[in-house]
């Protein structure tokens, strides 16, 4: 029989939609699952967005666009990029694909070469596709530890001893998934510091939840002085406009945006055109809508980080940015006889009818991190408040 690549083999997947899988699964079962396991939005995609999409679709706009996008809808994420980063962005360098996961591959692509040894250092816990992408294309993944201590933060020190003349991209998100961990401004400026050293390496800074920060103001690493020139600042709609389904994502970079563009021929050929004229609504229409979403997760952060601090055997940061938040529960583990948070979280899934995403999931846990889980905090404050119930109960009787 043909045989599959080593390649594919070891490709790796974003848990996330395994976890939805066996929700989808118990529920069919009639099962009443409470879910907290998927970083999607439970809002609808805002009414003038929607409108925008059709009347994009009557106007005929439902053929091939550039691959770099629609110049509308490049301009449009220029100037939101260039108001919120506090840097200049020209249209010219900003490319558009179907959402913001294509950069991370198409950023590993562009400035790494497959058994050359080139490094990337990425956020471990990260995005579970990062390391993914970063073997499947021939690079050497290097994990940046993101430790309690440090309340999820990078440790500078750390970060000096992993990068090497072999480092070629540092991978960056903030707020950060799975922690919800958001860098300061002052954060930002230690670590531009530090690349000042090393100038060969580029950055690659996901601000996909940028518009999503409960407190203080969001800062990209691309405002920092020398940074914008060799960052590639990536953002999109899904999260902010609860538009996970529509596939839009952009990215900005003046040396490499030529290359992305012909990475978007090569692959998908271009963004779906609907999705762009949506997304310019979304970028350049009216904001109340985006507004209340936001104000509502930071009620529910508040809602679900004072629940599990009351729960014994869990113990939870306050999350600076995004919809996760990501309690160590080491305690809870011992208490219950659960091997690690893998088994908590299997047990929570069958015995309690809640589900969250396991520690192991977003990379191997560092040495001395204890056990952590991850909520997504896109449900709504009634499913919260019940999903603390019940595993309130269920810490009650697994105890006994």
């Amino acid at each position: 029989m043909a045989a599959v690549s080593a390649r594919t083999r070891s490709l790796g997947t974003e848990h996330a939609f395994v976890v939805l899988a066996e929700v989808n699964t118990l529920a069919a079962q009639g099962r009443d699952i409470i879910s907290f396991a998927i970083g999607q939005p439970d809002f609808v995609t805002p009414e003038n967005i929607r409108a925008a999409a059709q009347r994009a679709m009557q106007a005929g706009h439902t053929g091939y666009t550039a691959s770099a996008g629609i110049p509308e809808l490049r301009r449009a994420a220029a100037a939101y990029l260039s108001r919120t980063r506090g840097i200049a962005v020209d249209p010219e360098h900003v490319v558009v694909a179907g959402g913001a996961k294509p950069f991370i591959m198409y950023a590993i692509l562009a400035v790494t070469d497959p058994g050359a040894g080139d490094e990337v250092l990425y956020p471990n816990p990260g995005f579970p596709i990062y390391e993914s992408q970063i073997r499947a294309h021939g690079a050497v993944p290097v994990p940046l530890p993101l430790v309690e201590r440090e309340a999820f933060a990078f440790d500078l020190q750390t970060l000096r001893q992993r990068l090497s003349p072999r480092t070629r991209l540092l991978i960056l998100n903030s707020p950060h998934n799975p922690t919800g961990r958001t860098l300061t401004a002052a954060e930002l400026r230690a670590l531009a510091g530090i690349l000042a050293d090393y100038p060969d390496v580029w950055v690659f800074s996901d601000e996909i939840y940028s518009a999503m920060v409960h407190d203080g103001e969001f800062a990209s690493i691309a405002s920092q002085p020398g940074l914008a020139e060799r960052t590639i600042v990536v953002d999109g709609v899904s999260k902010s406009y609860a538009m996970t389904g529509w596939r839009l994502g952009y990215a900005a970079n003046a040396v490499l945006a030529p290359y992305f563009s012909t990475w978007v021929t090569n692959t998908d050929s271009c963004a779906s055109s609907i999705s762009q004229w949506a997304a310019v609504e979304a970028l350049t229409g009216p904001q109340d809508e985006h507004r209340a979403m936001m104000a509502s997760f930071t009620r529910r952060r508040n809602l679900i980080v004072e629940g599990l601090n009351s729960l014994e055997g869990i113990r939870a940061l306050v999350p600076g940015g995004a919809f996760y938040v990501w309690p160590n529960v080491s305690e809870l583990c011992a208490m219950t006889g659960a091997a690690d948070a893998e088994a908590l979280r299997r047990r929570w899934l069958h015995e309690a009818g809640v589900a969250v995403l396991a520690d192991r999931q977003f990379g191997p846990p560092a040495s001395g991190e204890g056990h952590h889980v991850r909520f997504s905090y896109a449900n709504s404050e009634a499913n919260i408040e019940r999903g603390l119930q019940r595993l309130g109960d269920w810490i009650r009787q697994a105890r006994r």
